[in-house]
């Protein structure tokens, strides 16, 4: 993995609900909890397809979204978190 440069990125829309934790998603859900966020990624997953899946380093796994995601403009759907379990 590697950090990419922002000059050569291009623009996306990251949206993260909070993780479930193995439970039933619809029974922790908060329709306030959904944050969307704009960020950036590197060229490569501008050429993305719907549904792709990626791991964003230190933020989790994102798949392309089925319906808003188009070529040139991203956008990444947070699947799970990553597991946080430093200093514990």
């Amino acid at each position: 993995m590697r950090w990419p440069r922002k000059s050569g990125c291009m623009t996306a829309v990251h949206r993260r609900q909070p993780d479930a934790g193995g439970r039933d998603f619809l029974s922790v859900l908060n329709p306030n909890s959904k944050k969307v966020a704009a960020g950036f990624v590197e060229p490569s997953l501008v050429s993305a397809e719907a549904n792709d899946k990626f791991q964003f380093e230190r933020h989790g796994y994102f798949v392309a979204d089925r319906k808003d995601h188009v070529k040139g403009k991203p956008v990444m759907n947070r699947v799970t978190g990553l597991r946080d379990s430093w200093g514990k």
